[in-house]
């Protein structure tokens, strides 16, 4: 039984009487006029919100309202709607307006052959706009079938200088030597320990909605969508990955581990189930710069897209927090150009684009702990010779000269505003 168009006509009626109120905080993101986007990222990222903020840059541009076709693919009365059906979104718009659409589909990932129609808009001229939440949707497989016709963006958690901004905190120049550098400081807590997702912002038990949020990636973006009959696995998986947050894991090792448990695994299956967390944006992970090409995809140090849901999972969770949130701002701006270094000493990060090494330690107040973690840069300036050496600690800053070279000791909240910047 075909769907009935009156839904779609509701839906698309009911988002332009809502869009124009939204409060919502417009990020930096450029959009090419007369592009087709594909947003991609984790849920309650602000792939939506997007959406919203292009929309309103429209209407001030002149467009009318009655141009936009808004279709939620999430909403319960189109829950069943096929590929076969999809047309029917844009029959259902040309029998309420005579205007060309601008059209937004979000989270059409739900439907299965979703690209071709999206392919179909595009050839036919039309301005679209696409979000999901699922990696999958960047597959070489989806690419070739878009053909080009769109572009790709990835949507991440606030970074920390859009989250000041959403406190209402706008950083003026020299703001570290001004009264604002307390407001920084002050606001760095929640941030580091509950993350960058806004939604959750406005919640006073925020670790509820975290929670929350959790199982709905767990269960609908994972365990349903890739059908996983061992939860159990899976969900250990991810405690066992959080855990070891901040350090190398061979499969062979988390499949020790999983099977101290109880967990009767193998490593096959393990590389899967962690893919299908790299493609729901709750995981991803960098390689060793001196591995060979087959051990970086073996042995890699795996990181949580937010530190609200990696504080989920932890005791005493401060010292893996700290270089989680590193890790997340470094492979926001670096991506596949990211490494750890092991080979002979061992660094938390290296960016050889840049002959950058980063030290992460919460505090190096202790004179042993400076000394390792200086001393770890020095070796691998020896290897590779850098023209930057960072300690980042949680909020302790120096400047260090050791054996005629410069070491750096910042505070992540500045080095996170510094990063943007």
């Amino acid at each position: 039984m075909s769907l009935d168009k009156r839904i779609l006509k509701e839906i698309i009626l009911w988002q332009q009487s809502f869009i124009p109120g939204i409060q919502l905080q417009e990020r930096d993101i450029n959009i090419e006029p007369g592009g087709n986007y594909v947003f991609v990222g984790l849920r309650r990222a602000g792939k939506t919100y997007m959406l919203y903020q292009h929309i309103r840059q429209l209407l001030r541009q002149g467009h009318d309202i009655r141009e936009i076709l808004f279709i939620n693919f999430e909403d319960e009365r189109i829950t069943d709607m096929r590929k076969e059906d999809l047309h029917l979104v844009i029959d259902a718009y040309r029998e309420l307006f005579a205007y060309e659409p601008i059209i937004f589909l979000d989270e059409i990932q739900n439907i299965e052959g979703w690209e071709h129609f999206a392919r179909r808009l595009a050839d036919e001229g039309r301005n679209v706009f696409i979000t999901g939440s699922n990696a999958h949707m960047l597959s070489r497989e989806i690419a070739s079938t878009l053909g080009g016709r769109f572009l790709i963006r990835e949507i991440w958690p606030f970074t920390f200088t859009e989250y000041l901004q959403f406190q209402g905190v706008m950083l003026k120049e020299h703001w570290s030597l001004s009264p604002q550098k307390a407001d920084v400081v002050r606001l760095l807590s929640d941030y580091f320990y509950f993350g960058g997702l806004s939604e959750s912002f406005r919640f006073a038990d925020k670790r509820l909605w975290l929670t929350s949020l959790y199982q709905k990636v767990l269960y609908s973006d994972i365990i349903t969508r890739k059908s996983i009959r061992n939860e159990r696995s899976i969900s250990l998986l991810i405690r066992k990955l959080a855990d070891s947050v901040m350090q190398p894991m061979a499969m062979k090792r988390l499949q020790n581990i999983l099977q101290g448990d109880g967990t009767k695994i193998n490593r096959s299956t393990i590389g899967t189930y962690i893919s299908y967390l790299e493609e729901a944006f709750l995981c991803f992970s960098i390689p060793n710069f001196t591995d060979t090409i087959p051990l970086r995809e073996t042995v890699r140090k795996h990181y949580f897209y937010d530190n609200g849901i990696l504080n989920l999972f932890l005791i005493q969770p401060e010292t893996k927090l700290l270089e989680n949130l590193v890790a997340i701002s470094l492979f926001h701006h670096h991506g596949e150009r990211l490494y750890y270094y092991n080979y002979g000493v061992e660094v938390d990060f290296y960016i050889p684009d840049e002959q950058l090494g980063i030290q992460v330690s919460y505090s190096i107040a202790d004179t042993q702990t400076c000394n390792r973690e200086i001393t770890a840069l020095l070796k691998l300036n020896a290897y590779k010779p850098l023209k930057r050496m960072l300690v980042i600690t949680y909020n302790e800053e120096n400047t260090l000269i050791k054996e005629g070279h410069t070491i750096e000791i910042v505070p992540v909240w500045k080095w996170l505003v510094e990063l943007d910047s």
